[in-house]
């Protein structure tokens, strides 16, 4: 069984030396994309689709971005990440269309065991990540392995997303749990008891 297999299956697999060029070139791809001048936006927007597996209409990245493979990832159209986003993307990591991503967010789809014993070599496993759409992720968020957040939903900043959370709904906080549904009074009042 091949480590691609491995991963797929969620099986403890180790780097090989194909998977150290693919993130060599994907870091590559991100220095570039990290180092234009604020000016070349447009021509940073070109560079997506070279970065990533799918990238839809009207996707914005603010800089720095830092990715391993890059191409294990897709993006919905619409959607806008803020700057120092960090994906630890050695698995898939599925972002869907309309999504918000604050700054300093990080969603890995890998983790190593817990015991010491288990990684002499570095093994890790990989877990797919699934953002469904229109969702917000306020900063300084990190999502781990084998999460999916689910569509419309908002996470609080600083939070730790250790298990999947429903659809439309608040949830935020170490580890990250739901606080409440979104209801249409949210339709009203955009924050606190400020209202449209």
């Amino acid at each position: 069984m091949t480590m691609e297999e491995r991963k797929a299956q969620g099986l403890l697999w180790t780097d090989t030396k194909e998977a150290m060029e693919a993130q060599k070139k994907a870091r590559g791809l991100c220095f570039d994309f990290n180092h234009m001048h604020p000016s070349q936006c447009e021509k940073r927007n070109e560079m997506l689709p070279q970065i990533f597996g799918g990238v839809g209409e009207g996707v914005w990245i603010e800089p720095p971005l830092t990715c391993a493979f890059g191409k294990t990832v897709t993006i919905g159209k619409g959607t806008y990440i803020n700057s120092n986003l960090t994906l630890v993307d050695d698995y898939k990591i599925t972002i869907g269309s309309g999504v918000l991503i604050g700054p300093n967010v990080m969603i890995s789809s890998t983790g190593h065991p817990v015991h010491y014993k288990l990684r002499p070599n570095g093994e890790m496993y990989s877990f797919a990540v699934v953002i469904e759409d229109n969702v917000w992720i306020g900063g300084n968020v990190s999502i781990c392995p084998g999460v999916t957040i689910g569509a419309n939903s908002v996470i609080g900043a600083g939070s730790v997303v250790v298990k999947d959370v429903p659809p439309n709904t608040v949830a935020a906080g170490n580890p990250c749990k739901v606080i409440r549904p979104i209801t249409d009074r949210d339709l009203k009042y955009y924050y606190k008891d400020r209202h449209v």
